[in-house]
């Protein structure tokens, strides 16, 4: 894939504390990209800095289709975590207002919010002030200006935040579509299933710096080992004494064994106990939520986690 965007060895620092270090990564264009990590891991700041919002102390970055460093703005979608829409602005106007600022033509702007009106379940608001939106609405109404001007590369910062499950099947629907026709797109959740059923790769960030980059294959591999949920009363010795069992939880008679790294699932299956008590077992994959519980957290208990590169 095309590379859209390169961000190289940035480094940025308030006052005493290091905000980012050594940070760097891609986004190819057709691909979403997550950017992931805990609260103050340095993901908004990297963002402000892709943005020119701020700039950073060191490092590059570099918008391949722009002749470098020169931020293409009038081609760039930005939906912030903070929300700011004139409350007191009509809801076409606004858009139009949106549009104007990225030089894209307002015939066509008008055109195509009409359209995403009345996709997102807005039609007939378009002379709706937005304070008298819902704060859903209010979400739909900033997304649609972010994707408005038919920007090359789209920055997601917690777009699916107050959303209901409907209108979030509608915002990954909308994402996925961008992403086929060649949107690069880099999207920033706290929302791990989210990320884990949309992205094609990630990058997670914790103290300002890199802790995992790749596909989400290669880090499913990488850091995902196995685990099986038995429901069913046993005692935990028991499970412990299981050949390539590293660690047991247990939450009253349903039991979660984690599995050491390069398991063959079928063949430690036929090796059960005879004396297990099964009433239900699942064996799949750590999610990718359960991954950033780790990292985020500093239990270190995935065993022989390595960095998987894209």
């Amino acid at each position: 894939m095309e590379v859209m965007l390169t961000v190289q060895e940035l480094e940025k620092s308030f006052k005493d504390k290091k905000a980012l270090r050594n940070i760097s990564f891609d986004v190819r264009k057709g691909e979403i990209m997550a950017i992931l990590g805990p609260n103050g891991a340095g993901k908004s700041t990297t963002i402000r800095n892709i943005m020119g919002i701020m700039y950073p102390d060191s490092g590059s970055i570099i918008f391949h289709n722009n002749n470098g460093k020169e931020i293409p703005r009038h081609k760039i979608g930005y939906l912030p975590e903070e929300r700011g829409l004139y409350k007191n602005v009509k809801v076409m106007d606004i858009l139009l207002y949106l549009a104007d600022l990225k030089d894209y033509p307002i015939n066509k702007a008008k055109e195509r919010a009409l359209k995403y009106l009345k996709k997102f379940d807005l039609e007939g608001k378009e002379n709706v002030a937005v304070e008298e939106l819902s704060k859903g609405m209010g979400q739909k109404v900033q997304f649609i200006g972010s994707i408005l001007h038919e920007p090359e590369l789209l920055i997601l910062d917690e777009p699916f935040s107050g959303l209901d499950p409907v209108s979030q099947d509608l915002f990954k629907e909308e994402i996925r579509s961008l992403a086929n026709k060649g949107t690069a797109i880099l999207l920033s959740s706290h929302q791990m299933n989210l990320v884990e059923e949309m992205c094609d790769r990630l990058f997670m960030i914790q103290n300002g710096q890199k802790v995992i980059y790749g596909t989400l294959d290669d880090v499913k591999k990488e850091y995902a080992n196995f685990k099986c949920t038995i429901n069913g009363k046993n005692e935990r010795s028991t499970l412990e004494k299981i050949s390539h069992v590293h660690r047991v939880e247990q939450n009253n008679d349903v039991s979660v064994l984690y599995l050491d790294k390069d398991v063959q699932p079928t063949t430690w299956i036929k090796n059960l106990p005879d004396s297990l008590v099964v009433k239900e077992l699942k064996l799949n994959r750590i999610t990718l939520h359960e991954i950033f519980i780790d990292v985020a957290t500093d239990k270190n208990l995935l065993r022989e986690a390595g960095e998987a590169n894209a």
